[in-house]
C-alpha cells in the first residue's frame, strides 16, 4: 500500500486511476482547482484544491508532499488562455515537484503524451518533451507514460469531438479523416500506472503507450458510431484541408470567451501530424494493450452516452440560438421603445414609466444574451433568462392578460425559449 497523490485526479485519466489505485489498496489524496467539481467526482476523497500555477516553486510542494510516498501526474492543459499556462503546468511546476520529491524520495508517474518533442511545432508537445527531460532529469525515480488517444467510459476533449462526429445523423463530416490514430483504454492507462508504482516497469524511462495497429480517423469515428448505436452514415462529407486553419482560428478565438473547443488551433495541429508512438520499449516489460475495438467492446454504451454526444453536437448551436433570440428581443425593444410602451399606457400606465420599463427591460435581454456568449457567466445566464422570462410571464398575464390571445403568440414564445435556456444551463454543468 503506497500513499498516492494524484494530480488532476477529477480530469478524464485522472478519475481512472483514482478508481484504480483505491480499487488495488492504496491510499489516495487528489489535487485540482475546483473544490466543487472534485466532490462531485469523489465525494469521500481527501481533496487539496490548488492551481498547479501556484506551485511553480519546489517550497510549495513541501506541504502537500508530507506523508506522501508517490505522485501520479495526470493534470494537463491542450493551449494557452485564462485558465490554463503550458509552460507553468507542463514545466515549470514539474521541475519544481521533482526538485522536492528527489529530496524526499518520492516516486512520479508522469503522464504526457504520444509524439512529444523539444523541436515539434505545437506548444503542446514542446512543453510536455520539456517537462519530460526535468523530471529525467532530477534525480527522482521517475515513469514517463506517454499515450496515444485514451478511450474511456467518459468522453472530454478529443474523444468528446470524436463522439460529437459520430452522432451527425444520416451523413458524416470529417476532416483529415486519414489521420493516423493509435488508442489506448484508460483501463489499461491506469493498470500501467500500478505497474510503475509496484515496480514492475523500470524507471528512468519513457514508454509510449500505445495499440499495435494505427487507424484512420475516419475508421475511428466509424467505430464509435457503431459502439453508440447510431446508425452507419450513407455518404460522408470531407471537409477542405484548406479551411481548417479559418476553424482554428475561430476556436481560438472562443477560447478567449472561456469556450475550450476541442477545434482550436492546437488540437488541429496535433491531428494532422497524427496521434502515434512505438508500442515496442513497453511490450518488453508489460502486458499486451488492448486495440480500438476490444476497448470499445469493454465499455457498456447506452443511451446516456447517446445523449451525451447529441447535446455536446447541439450545444454550440443553443448558446448561439438563445444568445441571437435575447439580443434580437432588446434591440426589437428599443427600436419598437413608442408601439411597446403603448401596450402598458393602454392599461394605466403613466408615459414616462412605460417607456423606462419597455427601455429597461430591453437592456436586460441584451445583457443576459451577450453573457450567454461568455463561458464563465453562461449557467447564470441561464438561470436568468429563465428568471426574467417566468417574470414576463406573470406580469403580463396580470397586466396585459389579452397578448396570451394574440395571433402572434408572443407570450406563447416565450415558454420554448424558457424550456431552451433550462436545458442549456444543464448541458454546460461542468464535468
Amino acid at each position: 500500500m503506497k500513499r498516492v497523490l494524484v494530480l488532476g485526479a477529477y480530469g478524464l485519466i485522472g478519475a481512472e486511476v483514482v478508481r484504480d489505485l483505491l480499487a488495488c489498496g492504496h491510499e489516495v489524496t487528489g489535487l485540482g482547482r475546483d473544490r466543487a467539481t472534485a466532490l462531485r467526482a469523489f465525494p469521500d476523497l481527501v481533496w487539496q484544491i490548488k492551481d498547479l500555477r501556484d506551485l511553480t516553486a519546489a517550497p510549495a510542494w513541501q506541504p502537500l508532499l508530507q506523508d506522501i510516498d508517490a505522485v501520479v501526474n495526470c493534470a494537463g492543459a491542450l493551449q494557452d488562455g485564462d485558465a490554463d499556462d503550458l509552460n507553468a503546468v507542463h514545466h515549470d511546476m514539474l521541475a519544481a515537484l521533482s526538485e522536492h520529491a528527489a529530496k524526499r524520495d518520492v516516486s512520479i508517474v508522469q503522464i504526457s503524451a504520444a509524439g512529444v518533442s523539444a523541436d515539434a511545432n505545437t506548444a503542446f508537445f514542446r512543453s510536455k518533451a520539456a517537462g519530460d527531460a526535468a523530471l529525467l532529469a532530477s534525480g527522482a525515480p521517475v515513469w514517463i507514460l506517454r499515450p496515444g488517444l485514451v478511450i474511456a467510459q467518459q468522453a472530454y476533449g478529443g474523444t468528446a469531438l470524436i463522439r460529437q462526429l459520430a452522432a451527425v445523423p444520416f451523413v458524416q463530416p470529417i476532416a483529415m479523416g486519414n489521420a493516423q490514430i493509435q488508442t489506448l483504454a484508460a483501463t489499461d492507462l491506469a493498470r500501467v500506472v500500478h505497474e510503475a508504482l509496484d515496480g514492475t516497469l523500470p524507471p528512468g524511462r519513457a514508454f509510449d503507450l500505445v495499440e499495435d495497429t494505427p487507424h484512420s480517423l475516419s475508421n475511428v469515428v466509424a467505430a464509435h458510431r457503431m459502439w453508440l448505436g447510431f446508425a452507419p452514415a450513407r455518404f460522408t462529407i470531407p471537409m477542405p484541408r484548406v479551411l481548417l486553419p479559418l476553424v482554428g482560428k475561430m476556436a481560438d478565438g472562443l477560447g478567449q470567451l472561456g469556450w475550450r473547443s476541442p477545434l482550436r488551433s492546437s488540437a488541429i495541429k496535433v491531428l494532422a501530424e497524427g496521434v502515434r508512438g512505438d508500442p515496442k520499449p513497453y511490450a518488453e516489460f508489460g502486458k499486451p494493450l488492448m486495440g480500438i475495438a476490444a476497448t470499445l467492446a469493454s465499455l457498456p454504451a447506452g443511451a446516456e452516452h447517446r445523449l451525451q454526444a447529441r447535446a455536446g453536437l447541439l450545444m454550440p448551436l443553443m448558446v448561439l440560438g438563445l444568445a441571437l433570440f435575447w439580443i434580437a428581443s432588446g434591440l426589437i425593444g428599443m427600436w419598437s421603445l413608442t408601439p411597446a410602451s403603448e401596450v402598458l399606457i393602454q392599461v394605466g400606465w403613466p408615459k414616462g414609466l412605460a417607456l423606462a420599463s419597455v427601455l429597461f427591460w430591453a437592456v436586460v435581454d441584451i445583457i443576459l444574451g451577450l453573457a450567454v456568449m461568455w463561458r464563465i457567466w453562461a449557467r447564470p445566464a441561464c438561470l436568468g433568462m429563465i428568471s426574467v422570462s417566468v417574470m414576463y410571464l406573470v406580469s403580463a398575464s396580470v397586466v396585459t392578460p389579452a397578448l396570451w390571445l394574440d395571433p402572434l403568440g408572443p407570450l406563447v414564445k416565450i415558454l420554448p425559449a424558457t424550456l431552451a435556456a433550462l436545458a442549456l444551463h444543464m448541458i454546460l454543468e461542468r464535468r
